[in-house]
């Protein structure tokens, strides 16, 4: 039976953690002036290849989302070196940036949900319905 919680899991949550407050604390690119939150980490079974999944904190404009990801490309040698000072790690992953966009669509189903929820209410209990006062 293979192993639930393997290594490569555990370095990735590690990642996520760690790479959210050189994020946050560290970069100091105008590029990425809104806020970078990264929501997932998929790290390779060998450990040199990272994939780094990140929303922005106003992504409803491409610009911001494109300007963003192209910054962290090019901070991301930066970005290696702090992981290699706060990890212990004999090889530190290659980083490639990801947007995320399941917050965004899953807030958009739910609207949608909540959208189709109303529309029935309305046509089950008919749109003149007296109130009580």
């Amino acid at each position: 039976m293979a192993k639930e919680f393997g290594r490569s899991l555990r370095v990735a949550q590690n990642l996520q953690k760690e790479l959210s407050i050189i994020l946050q604390r560290e970069i100091r690119d105008p590029r990425l002036s809104m806020m970078v939150t990264v929501s997932g980490v998929e790290v390779s079974r060998d450990l040199a290849y990272a994939k780094v999944f990140v929303t922005f904190l106003k992504d409803q404009d491409k610009d911001i989302v494109k300007n963003g990801l192209k910054a962290l490309k090019d901070a991301s040698g930066y970005i290696r070196s702090l992981l290699g000072k706060a990890m212990c790690l004999r090889i530190i992953p290659d980083l490639t940036f990801f947007y995320d966009n399941s917050l965004v669509e899953g807030i958009r189903m739910s609207n949608l949900v909540s959208g189709v929820i109303k529309n029935n209410d309305v046509e089950y209990h008919g749109e003149n319905v007296v109130k009580d006062e």
